[in-house]
C-alpha cells in the first residue's frame, strides 16, 4: 500500500526553474566572496551540544539533537545540528590553527538547522552564506569596515531591490548601560533587541521587571531611538549626557565605519543604535540588513564582531563575520515575488535524432558542442521533427539542431523562438551569450 505524501513545513524545495534561480544567486555570492579574497571551507553538520548551547537566549531551545534510533533509553544526546555557521567555524579555526595562514579569510555556503516554529521567512533547514575574517590575538578594526562593503557588492549584482545595512556597535550600548549604572548589561541588550517585536511599552515593562529605574529605562529607549545615515549619531549620543570609556570607543569605531561607507557605498549603511543581535558572542560592530520595500520581513543579512568565541585556552582568535540568509532572502524573492529563470533546464541546444539508426551521429554532434561549453541534450526519441521541437519548447530550450538537414547535407540549427534556421558547424557555432545559460526573470516589483 502506497503511503500518503505529506509536506513538512520549514523546508524549501524548488521547481527546476526556481532551483536555477537559486543557483544563480549562490554562484553570484560565491564569485563576489572570492573576488574579495575569501577562501572556501566546509564544516561538518554536527557539533557537540555543549558547544552549541548557551550562545544566546533562544539557542538552547532551537538545537536539533542527533542520536541513533536504536539508542538506549537514557543515553545522552551529545551531538546537535549547527544552528549557524559561526560556531562551527570558530571550532574549525581552533582545530586547524597550525595549518591556517592568518589573518584567515573564509567563506562558507552551507545549510543550518533550527528547531523553531516555521513561519514567514524562518525555516527549520536553511542555507547561509558567510564571510569571516579571523586573526590571532588581535583583529584590526578596519575589517569591521570592510565586511558591509562586501555585502553591498553582492547585492549590487542581485535583484534584491533597495536595501539598507543597519549597523551598530555593542560597545556603545554596553558602555552606555554601564555609564547608567546598569549591572546586567547582557539582559538589557537582549531586551532592547526586542524593541521592534514588543514595542517601547513592552520593553519598558520588561526592563522594569529586571530592576531598572524609570530614568534608566528612559535613557535606554532614548539611545535606541537614535538613527542616522552619517556620523551625526555620535553627537546625539553624547547629548544624552552619559559617559564611559567603552562608550567612547564604540562611538569612535562606528563613526569610522559610517565615514568610509559614506564614501565607498553611499546610502547603503545606516547607524541604528537599537540593534544588538541576540547571540551573546558578539562584542563589537553588529549588522542587520533590511529590504526597504518590506522592512517587516526582518533581517536578510546579519553578523558582527566576536572576540572570544574561538579560543583554545592559550590563544584567542577574534573575528568578524557577516551572513546572508540565502533561504530567507529567496523565500521572499522566489517564493512570494516570483523570481525565476528563463527556462527550466540549463540546456541551450537539443540535437534532433533523424532515426534511431543515426542516434550516434546526434551524440557525436552533442559531444562536439559540449566540448566547447554549450549545454546540449540529445532528443530522447526519433519522433517527427515537430514533436522534437515541441519537446524543446516545453522546456524552454531555445535551439534545435538538425543533423544533415541542409540541401548539401550540412547540419542546420533552428532558433525555435524566431523560426530562423541556418547552416551550422558543431565545431564553430555558438549561441548568443544571453542564450548560453538561463537568465533570471525578475518580478516587476523588484526592478
Amino acid at each position: 500500500m502506497a503511503s500518503k505524501v505529506t509536506p513538512i513545513s520549514g523546508f524549501q524545495e524548488w521547481l527546476p526553474a526556481q532551483r536555477i534561480a537559486e543557483q544563480y544567486v549562490l554562484d553570484t555570492i560565491r564569485e563576489v566572496f572570492e573576488l574579495h579574497g575569501f577562501a572556501s571551507i566546509n564544516t561538518r553538520a554536527v557539533e557537540p551540544v555543549d558547544r552549541l548551547a548557551g550562545q544566546g537566549e533562544d539557542a538552547d531551545k532551537e538545537i536539533y539533537g542527533v542520536r541513533r534510533l536504536a539508542a538506549e533509553a537514557g543515553e545522552p544526546t551529545e551531538l546537535g545540528l549547527h544552528f549557524d555557521l559561526t560556531v562551527p567555524f570558530s571550532r574549525y579555526v581552533v582545530e586547524n590553527a597550525g595549518k591556517l595562514t592568518f589573518p584567515f579569510r573564509r567563506y562558507q555556503i552551507q545549510p543550518a538547522w533550527r528547531g523553531e516554529r516555521p513561519q514567514r521567512g524562518r525555516y527549520r533547514e536553511f542555507i547561509q552564506a558567510d564571510v569571516d575574517i579571523v586573526d590571532t590575538g588581535e583583529l584590526p578594526f578596519h575589517y569591521e569596515v570592510e565586511l558591509p562593503l562586501v555585502i553591498a557588492d553582492v547585492f549590487s549584482r542581485l535583484p534584491v531591490g533597495e536595501y539598507v545595512i543597519l549597523v551598530n556597535n555593542r560597545k556603545i550600548c554596553e558602555g552606555f548601560y554601564r555609564g547608567l549604572g546598569i549591572e546586567d548589561v547582557v539582559q538589557t541588550l537582549r531586551t532592547i533587541d526586542k524593541l521592534d517585536k514588543i514595542g517601547a511599552d513592552g520593553v519598558t515593562k520588561v526592563l522594569g521587571e529586571q530592576g531598572l529605574s524609570a530614568e534608566q529605562i528612559r535613557q535606554c529607549l532614548a539611545l535606541a531611538q537614535i538613527s542616522s545615515t552619517d556620523t551625526s549619531f555620535a553627537d546625539e549620543v553624547r547629548a544624552l549626557g552619559v559617559s564611559h570609556p567603552l562608550l567612547d570607543e564604540g562611538l569612535e569605531q562606528l563613526t569610522a565605519i559610517m565615514a568610509v561607507a559614506g564614501e565607498l557605498a553611499p546610502g547603503v549603511l545606516r547607524a541604528e543604535l537599537k540593534i544588538a543581535r541576540g547571540l551573546d558572542y558578539y562584542t563589537g560592530t553588529v549588522y542587520e540588513t533590511l529590504l526597504l520595500r518590506q522592512p517587516e520581513y526582518g533581517s536578510i543579512c546579519s553578523g558582527g564582531r566576536y572576540d572570544a568565541l574561538a579560543s583554545d585556552g592559550k590563544r584567542t582568535y577574534p573575528g568578524v563575520g557577516i551572513s546572508i540568509g540565502v533561504s530567507r532572502l529567496l523565500g521572499l524573492l522566489i517564493g512570494e515575488e516570483g523570481l525565476t529563470a528563463s527556462r527550466e533546464t540549463p540546456v541551450a541546444v537539443l540535437v534532433a535524432v533523424n532515426d534511431e539508426a543515426q542516434r550516434t551521429d546526434s551524440m557525436r554532434i552533442a559531444t562536439a558542442l559540449r566540448t566547447r561549453g554549450i549545454n546540449t541534450l540529445v532528443a530522447p526519441k526519433a519522433a517527427k521533427f515537430g514533436k522534437q521541437i515541441q519537446f524543446a519548447d516545453r522546456r524552454g530550450i531555445p535551439f534545435v539542431w538538425f543533423p544533415g538537414a541542409g540541401e548539401a547535407g550540412q547540419d542546420q540549427v533552428k532558433d525555435i523562438r524566431s523560426g530562423e534556421q541556418v547552416d551550422a558547424d558543431p565545431g564553430s557555432w555558438s549561441p548568443d551569450q544571453q542564450d548560453l545559460r538561463p537568465t533570471l526573470v525578475s518580478p516587476d516589483s523588484v526592478g
